[in-house]
């Protein structure tokens, strides 16, 4: 699980390691993620932000269809119009499989939510902006290639990165841009 540590990230994405469950698997490292478009101010909030959790049981159980799982968080504000939309659910579950399908990764056994929640204010309250926050739950099994474990796993957290980054209104990179590492607070 080393990889994950190393692992090459969009510079807006700040990754940070965090405790990790420890009554899921037997093994586990979890990561927390902040999409940072702009030099922030302390009182400012980060344009996305999440958690990826990558869990390994030797003894493979069933809902899982192998023995690693990744178990994946993600949530960001969005445009007021987003939450009259009855599509929001499927875009933002399609946001993920993409991630995963433009890495070129093996994977099996997905599940999830997407959840839109749209609040408006009244009373003493009515001068705040309604909002609109998208939030993305979902786990997916890794496929792995026999030796090549350790760089697939750090593609799939990769990939959850790009999820985030497109939650946060990003561009994807231009064909050829390498992206750098993520700064580690």
């Amino acid at each position: 699980m080393e990889d994950l540590r190393e692992v090459t990230v969009r510079p807006e994405l700040q990754l940070e390691e965090v405790p990790a469950p420890t009554r899921l698997a037997p093994h586990a490292v979890a990561l927390s993620g902040e999409v940072v478009t702009s030099h922030l101010d302390d009182d400012e909030e980060p344009a996305a932000t999440g958690r990826f959790v990558l869990l390994h049981d030797p003894t493979g159980p069933e809902p899982w269809e192998g023995t690693w799982r990744a178990v994946s968080y993600a949530k960001a504000q969005m445009e007021p119009e987003v939450g009259h939309d009855p599509l929001a659910g499927q875009a933002g579950w399609s946001w993920l499989t993409d991630a995963l399908d433009a890495a070129e990764l093996g994977w099996a056994a997905p599940a999830g939510t997407v959840t839109c929640v749209t609040s408006e204010s009244f009373g003493a309250l009515v001068d705040r902006e309604p909002s609109v926050e998208l939030e993305i739950r979902a786990s997916w099994t890794p496929v792995l290639t026999p030796g090549r474990e350790g760089p697939e796993l750090a593609a799939h957290l990769a990939a959850w990165g790009d999820l985030l980054c497109t939650l946060a209104g990003l561009p994807p990179l231009p064909e050829g841009v390498v992206a750098l590492p993520g700064l580690r607070r």
